[in-house]
């Protein structure tokens, strides 16, 4: 703990590579046109995470990606979510500048791109993890409670599932989609 408040009381000094790495980045950055996508009002971790993709549709999209096997705008259009097209078009858009999506081209349809995680996306999938497991402890969501047991009792065995079915292309979902509002509306009429 010393050690720790040493480091913080220590101005500027890098506490890792990474934020080397990141200071030159942002050093160049700041000439390109994805200057305000790389910015943040301050450089907390946290603040820092969730200027990159803390707003929901993000959040959303990257869910889409990683469990459910999502790879075009169609598929995260019809998600059941209820995104607008604009917002999907902007939210896609920023995670690619962010580094976390990528697009490759349609294999069938060289017109169309196909979206997928980057290796700094796929590196969420424990934040995605426990985003899920805090969720169904503690609100009322439509996730099966004998899943969610199984993914709090093998967090480690999930992630890495999730991140073999990312290195393998399994477009097999790892999640299936959970009924929406809409869906349990039209359930209850």
């Amino acid at each position: 703990m010393e050690r720790m408040t040493q480091v913080w009381k220590t101005p500027a000094k890098f506490t890792c590579k990474i934020q080397v790495i990141r200071v030159r980045v942002l050093c160049v950055a700041k000439r390109t046109k994805f200057a305000r996508a790389i910015e943040s009002r301050s450089r907390c971790p946290v603040n820092v995470s969730l200027e990159r993709f803390g707003d929901r549709w993000s959040l959303l999209l990257i869910r889409d990606m990683m469990v459910r096997g999502y790879k075009t705008f169609k598929e995260f259009e019809k998600s059941g979510e209820g995104i607008a097209t604009n917002i999907l078009a902007d939210r896609l858009s920023r995670l690619q500048e962010g580094g976390i999506v990528m697009t490759e081209p349609d294999p069938k349809d060289g017109r169309r791109v196909h979206y997928r995680l980057t290796e700094k996306g796929i590196e969420l999938a424990p934040v995605m993890l426990e985003l899920l497991i805090w969720a169904a402890r503690w609100e009322e969501t439509a996730a099966p409670c004998e899943v969610m047991q199984y993914m709090e009792a093998n967090r480690a065995g999930v992630v890495e599932e999730v991140k073999r079915r990312w290195r393998e292309r399994d477009p097999v979902p790892f999640l299936p989609p959970f009924p929406g509002k809409r869906a349990r509306n039209e359930a209850a009429d």
